[in-house]
């Protein structure tokens, strides 16, 4: 198997060209740079020569020591693909549905969303969006270019309307009570500009709430979780930097969260009667960022070597290895490390990845069933939140392999 290598490179301090595009500081620290890693991680391709061959940016992730905001400067839009071959969900593992239920509830029961409107923005496969109609029997209209009607139960009913392009101006006259937004703003570059219309559009809803979801930088940080920064992320928060960002846009932000294990970052927030922004603040929570995101660049070069190692000595050994979870952390994680033959399958449970190839690397994308004749020495889950679930099914199918975690890896 071929794959492209990646190179990794230092750290500096740079001007970009028209600033931090959250805060509009003009110079940030540019601390963490990969070239030649794929645009895109959650693509289904269809053959490894499609994905080895699937095109190519750089990552140069910045820090902004005025806001906080974290971002990929050499980010490219032009270069990523949102369409029916875009795999995101996770909906298909018990851990993950419990989480999304028990949010839509605490949601629901917080804004008494009952018979109301709902918007969601990037609203993926719809889930969702169909489980906030089915349980306060409200009526929804989800925003998103992969939405793919087959796999959708509200699209058989009349919960919820679906239209399959990003929200934008054009849909600001749309009427809601709840506006909600997950794991989308990670996605954008022009962030300030981004929750900016979604302010304009609640001008139009002055008592509708706004949901963000994101991914938490801070965990990914402390972890020196380089499987965590990919191409498709070009926009990074921390609670300070997301709440700086709503309310300088002119929100009034009720409340700021951390949830599942750390990892997603919660913001809940209604328009501000204020006439004007509010400063950027600067202090101790920004400064303690900054000294993380110096121990990332310092410390993660070696978390690379220290990967790098670990598998060349597993397969010097004839273990056989395999990553769960092909998902955007698996891409990140081999195509940064250049793996090739040290292992040849990635897991996972989703059906609609099965039988498809990694993005850069061709590795195979199996079902957890395939393990029963492979009998993995080992596998390494890119997600320590799904341990417990993974293990379980391991069991069930007879195998019993060392596990190890991208953050565990004994």
């Amino acid at each position: 198997m071929e794959a492209q290598q990646t190179e990794v490179i230092g750290s500096t301090q740079v001007a970009t060209e028209r600033g931090c595009p959250a805060c509009g500081a003009p110079r940030v620290q540019s601390f963490y740079q990969v070239a030649n890693v794929p645009v895109n991680s959650c693509v289904l391709m269809r053959s490894p020569e499609e994905a080895i061959a699937y095109p190519r940016g750089e990552i140069d992730m910045c820090f902004c020591g005025r806001c906080g905001f974290i971002f990929n400067r050499a980010f490219d839009q032009q270069l990523i693909e949102y369409s029916e071959r875009y795999e995101e969900t996770q909906g298909f593992s018990e851990t993950f549905n419990t989480f999304h239920k028990s949010l839509a509830e605490r949601l629901i029961d917080r804004y008494d969303l009952y018979g109301k409107k709902v918007i969601e923005i990037g609203c993926g496969k719809g889930e969702f969006l169909t489980m906030l109609c089915e349980l306060g029997k409200n009526r929804g209209t989800g925003f998103d270019p992969s939405y793919v009607a087959d796999r959708s139960r509200a699209a058989k009913t009349d919960l919820a309307t679906f239209i399959t392009d990003f929200y934008s101006e054009r849909y600001a006259d749309r009427e809601a009570d709840f506006v909600c937004c997950k794991m989308t703003l990670e996605h954008i570059p022009a962030v300030e500009k981004f929750i900016s219309m979604v302010r304009y559009a609640a001008e139009r809803n002055p008592d509708a709430v706004v949901f963000f979801q994101v991914p938490e930088v801070t965990l990914i940080l402390e972890q020196f979780g380089f499987w965590d920064m990919y191409y498709e992320h070009c926009s990074y928060f921390a609670p300070a930097s997301l709440r700086d960002l709503f309310e300088r846009c002119g929100f009034d932000v009720k409340d700021v969260w951390i949830d599942y294990g750390d990892q997603y970052l919660m913001i809940e927030a209604i328009q501000s009667a204020k006439d004007m922004p509010a400063p950027v603040r600067a202090g101790s929570e920004i400064q303690t960022l900054a000294e993380k995101v110096d121990r990332f660049a310092k410390t993660v070069p070696a978390q690379h070597a220290a990967w790098k190692k670990r598998l060349d000595d597993w397969s010097e050994q004839g273990q056989k290895v395999v990553l769960w979870g092909s998902g955007s952390k698996a891409v990140s994680f081999l195509t940064t490390l250049g793996i090739t033959d040290e292992l040849q399958f990635v897991v996972d449970i989703n059906p609609h990845r099965q039988g498809m190839f990694m993005p850069g690397t061709g590795h195979a994308i199996v079902s957890p069933d395939f393990l029963a004749s492979y009998k993995p020495d080992r596998v390494i889950i890119m997600n320590p939140i799904y341990r417990w679930e993974i293990a379980e099914m391991l069991k069930e199918r007879g195998v019993e392999p060392a596990i190890s975690t991208v953050v565990d890896p004994a």
